[in-house]
């Protein structure tokens, strides 16, 4: 009989082998074999997803974690669809002189936004507006702290503004809580971001040697402007979830609720954008679904091969002894740079948790986690997990997107191994080390 309540049940260690083995493939697969990769990544992502559901189905007999993964996959993947489509039919032409001043407005305004619109949102938004202010002595770098800003550090405040804060929001933290919480790492960090940004910019005498006397209106024309009704509509829908609105319709199983109104919600305003999105906005913005669907496969196959981690992890956490914040700050953020940060906050917060004899699955365990003295350790893992994931391409989703946006633009990007030893090592993981230094260092 499949068993729909939650139990201590602890599957075999080897059952994580799906789970680390497609990590693996999507850190290693774009870099070694690129050709196979892109053509059955959906195959794999997918087949090793069904293979630990179904396991956990006809041979454990363990329905409800996999129920409870593909309803938190669902609102997961609904939410970035929906605002991936509307930041879709938004273009915007930018026209303004380069200069440091222009720009470190322009990526602090990016940081800003991609709290309230997402990391991938604002990415898909505001990447091509850049790169034309740009134009004239456009370089690598400013890809790169295009990354750091926009697609990262800047997504640290609300649950919208990166994938890893939005599970934790599915887990049962509060959507403000990180706003309250993280608010001194988050202005630190940008602080020194926009200091090393600064000094790399006096340093780009390119429009030296350029003839720049073309004439700069120093005006934003945007074009979609509809789409930020249905912008502003997707994020009142994060609002209406069963944990925060008591009473509201939702789905019980063994004593979970189960959001599902918000979803359907999202998805029918992402079909709504497509309808009567403007067609040149969307051109003009070489609007494609490829991304997004690249994470929608990778993420199935994420969630579902993560079931036997979390539960290990729950299980054999208490037998770690002592983990001091630091720790937990720098092991969710290494892993959030080698594999993706999602996935790593679940899985460190699961661990966490559990060291405390708290599970993650139950959501009164987490407020009591959150409101007390281990508040801290979710505050590393956040942070670990949001800045560290822009020390590589694949640490979050929108970094490899928007590289690719800037290569058919013409721009060199570095490769991977350069994109670390040029940029990250020297420019970021100083920051990074300071930000340990001032909140965690205990």
């Amino acid at each position: 009989m499949i068993s729909l309540s939650v139990s201590g049940f602890v599957p075999p260690a080897w059952l994580v082998i799906p789970f680390a083995f497609l990590l693996l493939l999507i850190a290693t697969g774009p870099l070694f074999f690129a050709h196979f990769w892109h053509k059955y990544y959906k195959h794999i992502a997918v087949s090793l997803g069904l293979l630990v559901g179904i396991y956990y189905l006809t041979v454990f007999h363990q329905a409800f974690p996999v129920i409870e993964t593909v309803a938190e996959y669902v609102s997961f993947i609904s939410l970035l669809f929906a605002l991936y489509v509307a930041a879709g039919g938004i273009y915007i032409f930018a026209d303004f002189e380069s200069k440091a001043i222009t720009n470190v407005l322009f990526l602090l305004m990016g940081a800003v936004l991609t709290n309230i619109i997402g990391t991938t949102g604002a990415s898909v938004l505001l990447i091509r507006p850049y790169m034309r202010i740009n134009r004239y002595r456009l370089k690598p770098y400013h890809i790169v702290f295009f990354i750091f800003f926009v697609s990262n550090l800047g997504g640290l405040l609300t649950p919208i503004g990166d994938p890893p804060l939005f599970m934790g929001f599915l887990k049962g933290v509060p959507f403000f809580w990180t706003t309250t919480h993280l608010i001194w790492p988050w202005i630190v960090a940008l602080l020194l971001l926009t200091f090393i940004f600064i000094l790399l910019e006096k340093n780009n005498t390119q429009l030296d040697e350029v003839d720049v006397s073309a004439h700069y209106t120093n005006s934003i024309i945007i074009n979609g402007k509809r789409n930020f009704v249905w912008l502003g509509l997707i994020i009142l829908t994060v609002f209406m979830d069963p944990m925060v609105i008591d009473g509201f319709p939702c789905l019980e199983i063994a004593g979970k609720k189960i959001s599902y109104i918000r979803e359907l919600l999202q998805l029918g305003i992402a079909l709504a954008c497509l309808r009567f999105a403007k067609k040149s906005a969307m051109q003009s913005n070489e609007f494609s679904f490829e991304p997004i669907l690249e994470v929608a496969f990778l993420f199935v196959g994420i969630f579902l091969t993560m079931i036997p981690a979390l539960q290990l992890l729950e299980h054999y956490g208490s037998s770690l002894g002592n983990i001091s914040p630091g720790m937990v700050y720098f092991g969710s953020g290494v892993f959030s740079a080698v594999l993706d940060n999602a996935p790593t906050y679940v899985n460190f917060f699961a661990l966490v948790m559990s060291v405390f004899q708290l599970s993650v699955s139950n959501v009164q365990d987490v407020h009591a986690f959150i409101s007390g003295e281990q508040a801290i350790y979710l505050m590393a893992i956040s942070v670990g997990s949001v800045f560290w994931g822009a020390m590589t391409y694949i640490g979050n989703g929108p970094n490899f997107m928007v590289k690719a946006i800037a290569e058919n633009a013409g721009v060199k990007m570095p490769p991977f191994f350069q994109y670390i030893y040029k940029y990250s090592l020297p420019f970021l993981l100083p920051l990074l080390v300071v930000i340990w230094l001032i909140f965690f260092f205990k």
